[in-house]
């Protein structure tokens, strides 16, 4: 995959043999320190850090950004990134530092060694606002799985349940979106060309979208 700068890109990846890569609460937090800290110019600080705050990860000095990150979602195994190259060569070498760092700290916390993401990651352009929409659908759907296990299916028990679920789910972008809010990890480029849907349309495009990429692109 060749990145172009001013270009969406849809990149995820998951754990090796589809392990577990956040078993905790800090561990998706940590993730989210490096998300922030490796989008700079600067070489990224956490490594050594034991317990360090998230808000306190916002104050540090990374330098200039090099990505655009318009959305993000984590889950128990994989994650997902909608991200713009701002800087050539950024999203190769952003990718690069978020997974060394978070492997780092996941293998001396584990005592473990070797790689812990599949290598290389994947990642699918995003070629126009239509598209954008789909794939931003889809990575703030992406927990639905955890309480609605068949919404991919179009089969959806409790949609004002699920709605409540997807909103409060505290490791993705979608409460920033929801509430306009800031966030110091998203850029305010995905704000811009990003529509609030309802739940229902917002699970349609984003059955869209897995139909589209082809499940065995995700589900490797």
């Amino acid at each position: 995959m060749s990145f172009s700068v001013d270009e969406w890109f849809h990149c995820f990846n998951r754990g090796v043999e589809k392990r577990k890569v956040f078993e905790n609460e800090f561990d998706a937090n940590r993730f989210l320190m490096t998300l922030y800290l490796a989008n700079g110019t600067r070489p990224i600080g956490l490594y050594n850090e034991r317990k360090p705050e998230l808000v306190r990860t916002f104050d540090a000095d990374r330098g200039d950004p090099i990505v655009s990150i318009g959305a993000y979602c984590l889950m128990p195994n994989h994650f997902h990134l909608l991200i713009k190259e701002i800087m050539k060569g950024g999203i190769a070498r952003f990718m690069q530092k978020v997974g060394t760092a978070y492997t780092m700290y996941f293998n001396a916390k584990n005592e473990r060694v070797g790689n812990l993401f599949m290598k290389p990651f994947r990642a699918r352009h995003v070629g126009d606002d239509y598209y954008f929409q789909q794939v931003l659908q889809y990575i703030h759907c992406n927990p639905a799985e955890l309480y609605e296990p068949e919404w991919k299916l179009g089969k959806v028990k409790n949609m004002k349940l699920l709605q409540e679920k997807l909103i409060e789910y505290p490791y993705s972008s979608l409460r920033s979106y929801e509430a306009k809010a800031n966030n110091p990890i998203l850029s305010r480029d995905g704000f811009e060309i990003a529509d609030q849907l309802p739940l229902s349309r917002m699970l349609k495009e984003a059955r869209e979208y897995y139909a589209d990429i082809a499940p065995e692109n995700l589900e490797r």
